[in-house]
């Protein structure tokens, strides 16, 4: 596996634990924080154990004011209960971009927050992972959000090739798929685009993106690469069906795509 090239930061700033603050003075900044989900927020109130509640995370920002950084659902919880304090962790001289960062770094280990949240949060805290990866899909005319002609679905796989790779690799992959398929739902599918970032970031130096795409086509349209991806690794079992198969399948048939009828042919 790749060694990701980037990284969440934060200055060194002032915390404060344990402070017990009142439930009516939290606010809610939504371009940095994740979607409210009313029905997992009413599951914890039916199933409360109050002294497991521990604390949440609070931006204390210049004016005073106290804006949730993580815990939104445990504050919900509270107002549906009518429990007047919650315990937390308060954090002082945070911009909010820096809260996003902050939200981000709190939820990489924990429950994490829906994909579009993530993304949206990344733009807002200006994460460099997000902000590279909106300039190639933007420079593509393609937008983040359910697969369509014009957007991606696949939010963490474009995510991973950004990661891993590099935001030109990203570039270069979508380039590839569009010459390949042209504009199209199944284009975009997160499969497709993890086996060929992939096959571009591990040999992008040997393939040729002009070569590539021709051999893509030649061996199918999108929806019958999604199809034969899917059917190999069913035809491995249970274990070998979940996305990590599916990614590598992807790759070797990709891979496979691109050695056919070359001499120098490039290894798994």
């Amino acid at each position: 596996m790749p060694k990701t090239r980037y990284a969440y930061d934060l200055p060194v700033h002032k915390v404060d634990y344990g402070v017990e603050v009142k439930v009516d003075d939290l606010r809610i900044d939504p371009e940095a924080q994740r979607t409210l989900n009313e029905g997992r927020a009413q599951s914890i109130a039916n199933q409360l154990v109050r002294e497991a509640m521990g604390s949440i995370v609070v931006s204390r920002r210049p004016n005073g004011d106290l804006y949730i950084v993580d815990g939104q659902h445990r504050v919900r919880v509270c107002r549906l209960l009518s429990i007047p304090t919650i315990r937390a962790e308060i954090h002082d001289d945070l911009t909010q971009a820096q809260e996003a960062v902050l939200f981000l770094i709190k939820n990489r280990e924990s429950h994490k927050p829906r994909p579009l949240d993530e993304y949206r949060v990344g733009l807002t805290g200006n994460v460099p992972l997000f902000v590279d990866t909106d300039k190639v899909l933007k420079k593509h005319d393609l937008s983040i959000g359910s697969s369509s002609t014009n957007a991606v679905g696949a939010i963490q796989g474009v995510l991973r090739i950004t990661d891993y790779y590099g935001a030109e690799i990203l570039d270069r992959t979508l380039s590839v798929a569009e010459a390949a398929w042209g504009r199209s739902p199944e284009t975009w599918d997160g499969m497709l685009i993890g086996g060929i970032g992939t096959a571009l970031g591990k040999w992008g130096d040997i393939i040729v993106d002009a070569q590539l795409a021709p051999k893509l086509l030649d061996f199918g349209t999108a929806q019958a690469w999604r199809a034969e991806i899917l059917s190999k690794t069913s035809r491995g079992g249970f274990k070998n069906s979940g996305t990590g198969s599916r990614l590598s399948t992807a790759y070797r048939l990709v891979v496979d795509a691109w050695n056919k009828n070359r001499r120098k042919r490039i290894e798994y």
